[in-house]
């Protein structure tokens, strides 16, 4: 609900504040009074183009300011939560013109772009004027009459939830399709690999421990020469070192009790020596092992030529590696055995969710075929209401493949002159392609009258919805506005007297002369000046007794 509207430095208004009531708000006044004026600086906060223009005082910035009452609207709280704004009591929503032309908008005091600006205002604020369809002549918002009708909202949330769910599975089942066909197309060149690794049949660490052991073999005269040599000198040279250590330990043992420190020289000897024997026992066991093995030497050589050739076709350094490529290669392979498994039951959920989509659809396209009648029958009635009694409307729902909203397509049609002995019968044309702003203005009084109940309206604001009607279908439109306006906020510039009669709340849009310019301003009513502005209405500045009397009634009826 629009609570007030602020607006600063626009066109001639200005300074003016507006309080509207939350149910039928009626405003009035002359031709050029500057009604147009101030749904223009509304249109500013409902994210339309600003124009620098519109500013009278170069020297001052334009600001509108309208603040909501919307604690209400699960939509409205989702999108601020969506776009981290604050959530306050009261929705604050300004939109300023600076000197240089340059445009901000504001929501809670908080900078947003106008594409955030208009997205939160066409939840709060539906803004219909001549020539202007709006929603109307729009597929989804026809769509969204029939449904609001049929009231099958928690059908249509099922539908959607396994109609997004058939899609994601249906998504996930064509890239199982297109990593199956390149599994398939790099399946010869993965077995042709993986065989050479498997054929190949490293194990871990296998090259390394084998460039190792082949530098070994290639030094092994050297090595055993040498080791031979050490063995020799303390065993069995003509004065091998062991039993030389043994005569000097046996000679300083005599004088140890002599001398306070042989003692600990000679237990160190005596170390020595059962080191040294262990390193010669050592040493001869190395001799023993180490032996020219040209079998040998030529195998490592083999293997290592292959390890270091499988090496450089894959990239890399290791045996680790090369068996990680070979883990890699095996999966891939066993990949392909298992992806047709796979793609078998995604297909196989796919078809159920599409039965279920597919069902829960005709449900649905039941629901709105069974509301197409009664509605156009229902809409037709108040066309006759409002003065139009030779238009007719018809839906026409077509089946279609799944969609998001269902499997079929709405459109209405319109045939404002349709011959009385034609039932049904005429040039019925797409809504979208009718031009009279008149018509549509009462066509969307009319539907939206019966989907206020089923439908969250926000504001609704209807521009000279009374081009072309007077006397009866105007007053019938004043009744269906005052119904509408029982559940729903609405407000309406009109010059009938019939409409204004309904108010709730009654403004007057007037210009004044204020130091020598012309302003626009804007006032609420009281009870009698109310009749006498509807009086003026009737019959002219000065209205006659009749046309008071007439006011009155309008008024206090």
């Amino acid at each position: 609900m629009l609570k007030r509207l602020s607006i600063s430095n626009y066109a001639i208004i200005d300074e003016l504040d507006i309080d509207f009531s939350g149910k039928l708000n009626i405003i009035t006044g002359e031709t050029g009074a500057g009604k147009s004026i101030i749904m223009g600086a509304l249109g500013l906060i409902l994210g339309e183009r600003a124009d620098s223009s519109a500013l009278v005082k170069k020297e001052k910035k334009c600001v509108v300011e309208g603040v909501f009452q919307a604690e209400q609207k699960r939509n409205v709280a989702a999108f601020l939560k969506a776009n981290e704004l604050d959530q306050e009591e009261e929705l604050v929503i300004r939109r300023e013109i600076a000197v240089n032309g340059k445009s901000r908008a504001f929501i809670n005091d908080t900078p947003v772009n106008l594409s955030q600006l208009q997205e939160l205002s066409s939840l709060l604020v539906d803004l219909h004027q001549q020539f202007d369809t709006l929603a109307l002549g729009e597929s989804g918002f026809q769509r969204e009459v029939l449904d609001a009708l049929a009231g099958h909202a928690g059908l249509l949330e099922e539908y959607k939830t396994d109609y997004h769910q058939w899609l994601a599975v249906r998504k996930a089942t064509d890239e199982l399709k297109h990593q199956q066909a390149q599994f398939e197309k790099e399946a010869d060149y993965n077995r042709f690999q993986y065989t050479e690794l498997e054929e190949a049949g490293f194990r871990e660490n296998e090259i390394e421990e084998a460039e190792g052991e082949l530098k070994m073999l290639e030094h092994a005269e050297g090595i055993k020469a040498a080791v031979s040599k050490a063995y020799y000198e303390l065993h069995e040279s003509e004065q091998p070192l062991l039993p030389q250590l043994k005569v000097i330990i046996h000679q300083l043992n005599a004088f140890s009790v002599y001398h306070p420190e042989l003692p600990a020289v000679t237990a160190r000897l005596q170390s020595a020596q059962i080191e040294l024997q262990d390193i010669a026992g050592d040493l001869g066991r190395i001799s023993d092992q180490v032996s020219v093995d040209p079998a040998r030497l030529e195998k490592l050589n083999e293997r290592i030529s292959m390890g270091y050739r499988l090496q450089k076709k894959h990239g890399v350094n290791s045996t680790r590696e090369l068996k990680e490529i070979e883990r890699a290669l095996e999966d891939k392979l066993q990949a392909v055995l298992n992806i047709g498994h796979l793609i078998e039951e995604k297909e196989k959920e796919a078809n159920q969710l599409f039965e279920k989509a597919t069902q829960l659809a005709g449900k649905i396209s039941a629901n709105r075929q069974k509301q197409a009648k009664p509605f156009a029958e229902s809409v037709n009635k108040l066309l006759a209401q409002v003065g139009m009694p030779n238009a007719r409307i018809k839906v026409v729902i077509s089946a279609t493949d799944l969609y998001i909203n269902g499997a079929d397509t709405i459109e209405f049609l319109f045939d404002a002159n349709l011959p009385a002995d034609k039932k049904g019968e005429g040039q019925f044309q797409p809504l979208r392609k009718v031009a009279s702003g008149g018509e549509l203005s009462r066509l969307m009084l009319c539907i939206k009258s019966l989907v206020a109940q089923s439908v969250d309206l926000p504001t609704l604001i209807f521009d000279e919805i009374d081009t072309g009607i007077s006397g009866e279908a105007a007053r019938q439109v004043g009744i269906i506005m005052k119904a509408l306006a029982a559940r729903r906020q609405l407000l309406c510039i009109t010059h009938q007297p019939q409409i204004a009669g309904k108010a709730d709340a009654h403004y007057f849009v007037y210009k004044e002369i204020v130091k020598d310019n012309v302003k626009t301003n804007i006032r609420l009513l009281s009870t009698e000046e109310r009749i006498t502005s509807i009086a003026k209405m009737l019959s002219g500045e000065k209205p006659t007794a009749a046309a008071m009397e007439n006011a009155r009634e309008m008024v206090m009826n």
